[in-house]
């Protein structure tokens, strides 16, 4: 039995959440009769077992309110990027059937160009034309509800047109909202986790992993601190002024802590540490090297993707000894595979697949599903990526998935991009790739072909970018601007992305065409 209820019973007064940077907190008790009254308030609005809400914004106590009152009222939960533009987040309440949209004023004038007709909330604030939250929470009975069930989330991944595609699970088979949930097994097996653990979240919510990550510590009984907005140093303070246990991070967190002074670095006591969780991209050797160096051997990476089909693991002291690893598989049986589906010999590349009972699909995309599957193994799936293993078994994951972006341990989808590009009146062809950056791992460059080379230059670089700005969010637009005479693509039409990228690699870390 695994779930906040219980701890609210044994444990009302400990701290649930903790907002680093307000020092609000939640206790159990708090959070339980939040999210009973949240779960009312679904049932009011008409809203049952399988039905979709979304969530969008800045992190803040009341995210957990609405995941864990979502979760015991049997619905499919969204979070939301609160850094999308208005017809972004419009296609995924469109696109994943929100009847209910909880915003906040983070948000700013982009709620007023909002246009999907959901029923619509406002957290912590007012706004004309939005329902004020606290205002409508306070009329729930803070009583379960008659009929409480597990629900799920359903987060957001890329899709074949460049479009985000919502990662869609069926609803637990095991309706009771306390079953055993297989992360937070994971979190308290193979990463030590305990009711005991104190857990900072220095990422945005929306993410899979830290709102993952966050509940399996409150099924625990543990302590979430949830930092508002990630800053190195402060970071650091955190974990000195709290005493965190356990944490989890990108390899972006790393590289900025890393880059603070020295007098900086070591004035914090990180001794409190037992493991520092990473994932979400790959992380150069020199960083870990460095991290373990300096926090000591407590560094815990694993790989996995939304979809859920599987889990490697590795610690500290095998990474050592397997540089680059991202480990071996916990819950599944990795095959790597050729073009033509058959396992390639050990140490040799191809496509990573995971066997395993563990079913998903992309929401309203059914040829993305199908490609996900291997084509004589119905329970072998993958998520697109290229590696080997060695003879002990150990994964090295030598491609990303194919083009996509990774920047801050965000992930972005340069089709996107491009589409958007190649309408202007002035391209007449467009490449986006993904270039080396020492902070962010990798920067979105957009590589154009102008219709007339005489408009090749600044001008016309800044007239694209305020073009691309309306429709896309800060993290998704060029950070540079390219141009050239012509883009290589095959007389089929074929672009060979890995020609461009090579370019900006230096022919290092190339992936496949």
């Amino acid at each position: 039995m695994m779930h906040p209820k219980i701890h609210a019973t044994v444990n009302p007064d400990k701290p649930a959440v903790l907002m680093a940077g307000s020092g609000q907190v939640v206790t159990y008790a708090q959070l339980e009769a939040n999210s009973n009254r949240v779960a009312q308030l679904l049932r009011s609005l008409g809203l049952g077992h399988g039905d979709t809400i979304a969530m969008c914004m800045e992190n803040r106590a009341e995210f957990f309110d609405l995941a864990w009152g979502a979760q015991r009222a049997g619905l499919v939960f969204v979070a939301i990027s609160n850094r999308l533009t208005a017809s972004e987040i419009d296609y995924i309440l469109q696109d994943s059937g929100s009847q209910a949209l909880f915003t906040s004023n983070y948000l700013g004038d982009t709620l007023d160009q909002i246009e999907t007709p959901v029923k619509r909330y406002i957290v912590g604030g007012e706004r004309a034309g939005w329902t004020p939250f606290e205002g409508e929470l306070a009329k729930m009975p803070s009583t379960p509800v008659a009929d409480e069930r597990a629900g799920t989330d359903m987060l957001y991944s890329s899709g074949t047109t460049g479009r985000p595609k919502g990662v869609r699970l069926p609803l637990p088979e095991e309706a009771d909202i306390a079953a055993v949930n297989p992360l937070a097994m994971i979190a308290a097996g193979a990463f030590g986790f305990t009711g005991d653990s104190i857990y900072l979240s220095p990422a945005p919510l929306y993410h899979a992993a830290p709102l993952r990550w966050c509940m399996a510590v409150h099924r625990l009984g543990g302590t979430v601190v949830v930092m508002e907005k990630y800053d190195p140093e402060e970071a650091l303070a955190a974990i000195e002024k709290y005493k965190i246990t356990d944490s989890q991070w990108v390899p972006t967190h790393f590289v900025r802590m890393l880059k603070l002074p020295e007098e900086v670095r070591t004035k914090y006591d990180v001794s409190s540490l037992k493991c520092a969780v990473h994932a979400a991209a790959p992380c150069p050797v020199p960083v870990k090297e460095a991290m373990i160096a300096w926090w000591g051997p407590v560094l815990r990476e694993y790989y996995a993707g939304t979809e859920g089909n599987g889990f490697t693991f590795i610690n500290s002291e095998d990474w050592l000894a397997h540089k680059g690893s991202v480990g071996k598989a916990l819950n599944a049986i990795i095959h790597i595979c050729g073009e033509d589906g058959e396992e390639v010999p050990v140490g040799e590349e191809g496509v990573v697949y995971f066997e395993s009972e563990s079913q998903f699909s992309y929401h309203n995309d059914p040829v993305k599903t199908a490609e996900s599957r291997h084509p004589k193994h119905a329970n072998w799936s993958m998520l697109g990526d290229v590696g080997k293993v060695d003879e002990e078994g150990f994964l090295y994951l030598t491609d990303r998935k194919s083009f996509m972006i990774i920047s801050g341990g965000v992930n972005i989808y340069p089709q996107e991009i491009e589409n958007l590009l190649v309408h202007h009146p002035k391209v007449a062809d467009a490449a986006v790739i993904g270039a080396p950056d020492d902070d962010m791992g990798e920067r979105v460059v957009a590589i154009v072909q102008p219709l007339d080379w005489a408009n090749a230059g600044d001008e016309l670089a800044d007239e694209l970018k305020a073009y691309l700005r309306p429709s896309l969010s800060g993290v998704k637009m060029p950070r540079q601007i390219d141009f050239r005479e012509e883009l290589p693509r095959h007389a089929t039409g074929k672009l060979y992305k890995r020609l461009l990228r090579d370019e900006y690699w230096g022919n290092k870390d190339s992936r496949i065409v």
